[in-house]
């Protein structure tokens, strides 16, 4: 059984059904094949990665090229098709893969309450009391909701004022002309953010203040890049020399895609304190650079800049205060003496997807944690699972019939929270399990 039907669990579902005789239930508590990146998004947000590395099967690349063709796209493989585009395309190929293998596909709506392992297989608790048993478990639980600086989340702010979780109904909504609206992070979901109150009509001053106050930059049209023929340096800074040197002879987005095919390798056969270093000192400028955005939304983002309407801060936040006006706001610029003030009418938490299991408010994978039956990854940034996704327990070991997929397993994988990374997980853990 698969624990989630985004994108991971959809595709691990399609995949098994691909592959073997294999009876697959998928588990979620929304409709399956959309998960939060392709049902929450409004019509007018689109893939961050070109149509023509988005097909959901490994083994076909160019699939999603295909079906957008079939649905009268012309010249398919350069476009940002719209992320919506994107959630009817996975579910079509969750339905004409299950109709051509009948029988052996259930999809079960609810949430998940508990998860138990024995030898004889693993049984699955929905809240509704009901029970569903298996030879095998996945958890694709995707992306969690962020977690908001502690500042925030102890100032208790009234819910209109303060949205933890951009993704809740309402956080864009609801606002006048002469508000103003405060984000928190500078990131991909700020950008979503950004775009979603220009679309819900609001003209009011945004400000989107982070830490380094740095945006991600744009794709570009060129040849794809020539990939490595070997693994580079040892060490973060000398890949960091090496980058900068083939930077100097190519565009640099190119070296950066470049590193794709060996970037997993390259985590994998890292030192913890290599990838610690790694993740104190260079992922922001990774994440800018590698998890780049649309020309097209580019363009309107940096327009909203040019306006004067949008507004991005490099600095923290220093205090938080409800008052009856609003929620009044200071912060220090970076590397600035001198704090700024400013009151907002709400404040919008974009700071990037939570994966701290120690503090989490999922309640299966908190269940688990307490049990021991998960453990956090070294880095914190995940759940520990081993080179075939096997999920480790608390006393080290790996679940034979206990997977995980997808963004939570980015400890072990790094590049696993896109579409060309996770479909590859998603097809070597069906093979495995078929």
């Amino acid at each position: 059984m698969t624990i989630g039907a985004g994108f991971s669990g959809t595709m691990l579902a399609v995949n098994l059904l691909r592959l073997g005789d294999t009876r697959v239930t998928l588990i979620d508590r929304s409709e399956a094949g959309r998960g939060l990146a392709f049902g929450a998004a409004h019509p007018t947000h689109l893939l961050n990665v070109r149509a023509g590395n988005m097909s959901a099967l490994h083994d076909d690349p160019t699939h999603f090229v295909r079906w957008l063709g079939m649905q009268g796209v012309n010249d398919a493989a350069a476009t940002f098709a719209a992320r919506l585009a994107y959630g009817d395309y996975l579910q079509q190929l969750l339905r004409d893969t299950a109709a051509q293998r009948p029988g052996r596909l259930e999809v079960s709506r609810g949430e998940v309450a508990d998860l138990s392992l024995s030898d004889t297989g693993v049984a699955v608790t929905l809240a509704s009391g009901e029970v569903i048993e298996a030879d095998d478990a996945a958890l694709a639980l995707g992306n969690l909701p962020p977690e908001p600086p502690r500042m925030l989340r102890s100032a208790n702010l009234p819910q209109d004022r303060f949205f933890a979780d951009p993704w809740v109904p309402g956080a864009a909504a609801g606002l006048d002309a002469d508000d103003q609206v405060l984000v928190i992070g500078t990131g991909l979901t700020m950008v979503d953010m950004v775009l979603l109150l220009d679309e819900e009509g609001f003209t009011g001053p945004i400000v989107a203040l982070s830490r380094r106050g740095l945006l991600p930059r744009a794709h570009a049209p060129g040849p794809p890049a020539e990939p490595l023929s070997e693994v580079p340096g040892a060490t973060v800074s000398r890949l960091l020399q090496q980058v900068r040197r083939r930077t100097g002879a190519t565009e640099w987005r190119q070296a950066v895609d470049a590193l794709r095919p060996v970037t997993q390798e390259l985590w994998q056969t890292a030192t913890p304190a290599q990838r610690g270093r790694f993740l104190r000192h260079l992922r922001p400028w990774w994440d800018v650079h590698r998890h780049r955005i649309a020309p097209e939304v580019h363009a309107r983002l940096h327009g909203m800049i040019a306006s004067g309407q949008l507004r991005v801060a490099a600095g923290k936040l220093e205090e938080v205060r409800n008052s009856e006006i609003g929620v009044d706001v200071t912060w220090r610029p970076r590397g600035g003496d001198k704090a700024e003030r400013l009151t907002v009418a709400r404040i919008v938490n974009c700071t990037g997807p939570e994966a701290n299991l120690r503090g989490t408010a999922d309640p299966l994978l908190r269940s688990l944690f307490e049990r021991g039956m998960v453990r956090p990854d070294p880095l914190g940034i995940g759940i520990d699972v081993d080179r075939s996704s096997r999920v480790i327990a608390a006393d080290g070991r790996a679940h034979s019939a206990f997977h995980a997929l997808g963004p939570l397993t980015r400890g072990a994988f790094w590049e696993i929270v896109a579409v060309p990374d996770i479909r590859a997980q998603a097809w070597d853990v069906a093979r495995q399990l078929s």
